[in-house]
């Protein structure tokens, strides 16, 4: 056997991957040049952001099984070339003032390159960090959730000096190198590896690692109640985030009285919140456990939105506004580490990709339906309220999913006794 990799440097490889994939999020910095240089409308150009998030959730289920059969390795590769086309098909797309074939290549290619990228490292940092899953995965989710802090002040000098088809082209060739490249480093662990020390802490009792509850593939996992349970924890976690990112600056303006351009920083700091939550919640949930932590996301945003139309302060209102981003990145985060706990490591990025595509659904459905409400009460206040409701809704499936897992923990106690006696009645005869 040679020499085992260092785990810290596979997640450094992860969050390398995520940073590239994550300036998706940056999307709208090209919003406005686009629709100066060819006078296309904002819902033209922010379609391509819909297409690629849309075709990020269908690809990670669809190639999940992939990424199991294949290994990260190559599963990075294959990101890194469909992420890669993507933007420099967008380039090319700028040159011919298509925007059709923008949704192509930016749209489908490039969305492809995310779901898989996305999903590529997860599996392999949870059987990497058995002792620190949610830490381990909330580093890569976390490089996502602030690529677009690093990426959008880049675009924006960019297409300032060199134009939107040469930005497109510079950042498509950086991005390909960066994915191609930290993939290289990418593996599973030997099989039966442990962290330095582990066994030792494990049997002087300093560290506790739960055993996981089953060990499922991803087509046996989807048949249970504790996958769609999930499925809609996030879906109405995402629906809810992705709304609020859409309209926060009017909002602030509407509530807060804040002015635009104050508005216009509180959304740049939006997207810290959103990563810092990642790293924060996730790592807080290997301490407090995924179903505390999932409980405390709904409870939050129950308070959060029924208070945020009743604050005219903008502090008080900016602060409220970044607690539910860190629950959204939060979310993401600790997916990962929550779904190792129920499913156990044997397809973990299959069901990743799987469980996306609430994200996918949530994409489409949450800045939709806030438009269609403000439109139709013309106001955000009905939009709060009906969000504390959906979380309501996924505060009470994050009660039933703990009375799954107490049923299921059950049944396995019963089992090994049942399995116990019968050895017990073997040996007497």
């Amino acid at each position: 056997m040679g020499k085992v990799k260092n785990r810290w440097l596979i997640a450094a490889s992860a969050v390398g991957i995520h940073i590239s994939i994550g300036s998706v999020y940056a999307w709208s910095v090209f919003t406005k040049p686009l629709m100066k240089e060819f006078g296309w409308s904002t819902s033209q150009v922010s379609l391509t952001f819909s297409i690629a998030i849309l075709f990020l959730g269908l690809s990670a289920a669809f190639l999940g099984h992939y990424v199991e059969k294949h290994g990260p390795r190559k599963s990075g590769m294959l990101s890194a070339v469909f992420f890669g086309l993507g933007m420099l098909g967008a380039g090319l797309a700028i040159q011919l003032k298509s925007l059709a074939f923008l949704y192509v290549c930016y749209g489908v290619f490039g969305g492809i390159g995310l779901g898989v990228g996305y999903i590529t490292p997860v599996s392999s940092l949870v059987k990497w960090f058995p002792d620190r899953r949610g830490l381990a995965t909330g580093l890569a989710i976390m490089g996502f959730g602030f690529a677009s802090l690093i990426s959008s002040p880049i675009m924006a000098r960019l297409i300032e000096s060199v134009g939107i088809a040469n930005t497109f082209y510079i950042l498509g060739a950086i991005y390909f190198l960066l994915i191609f490249g930290s993939a290289q480093y990418l593996s599973p662990p030997p099989e039966g590896w442990l962290p330095a020390g582990f066994k030792e802490k494990q049997k002087s009792g300093t560290v506790k690692v739960k055993k996981d509850l089953a060990q499922l593939t991803a087509n046996e996992a989807i048949k249970t109640r504790r996958f769609w349970y999930l499925w809609l924890m996030l879906f109405i976690n995402v629906t809810c985030g992705i709304a609020i990112l859409a309209v926060a600056s009017p909002m602030a303006q509407e509530f807060a009285k804040m002015t635009p351009l104050a508005a216009a920083t509180m959304v740049g700091l939006l997207g810290l919140f959103n990563g810092l939550g990642r790293i924060g919640w996730a790592s807080f949930s290997d301490l407090i456990g995924r179903p505390n932590t999932y409980t405390a996301f709904f409870v939050i945003q129950i308070i959060a939105y029924l208070l945020l139309p009743t604050f005219d302060h903008a502090l008080l209102f900016q602060i409220t506004l970044f607690l539910i981003l860190t629950c959204y990145g939060g979310g993401f985060a600790s997916i990962p580490a929550f779904i190792g706990d129920l499913f156990g490591t044997k397809q973990l990025g299959a069901i990743h990709g799987y469980i996306l595509t609430a994200w996918s659904a949530a994409g489409l459905a949450g800045p939709i339906f806030t438009a269609w409400v403000r439109d139709t009460t013309q106001s955000y206040v009905s939009t709060l309220y009906v969000f504390a409701a959906l979380c309501a809704v996924a505060l009470v499936v994050s009660v039933l999913i703990r009375l799954d897992i107490k049923r299921l923990q059950k049944m396995s106690q019963e089992n090994k006794k049942l399995h116990a006696t019968h050895e017990h009645s073997l040996e007497k005869v």
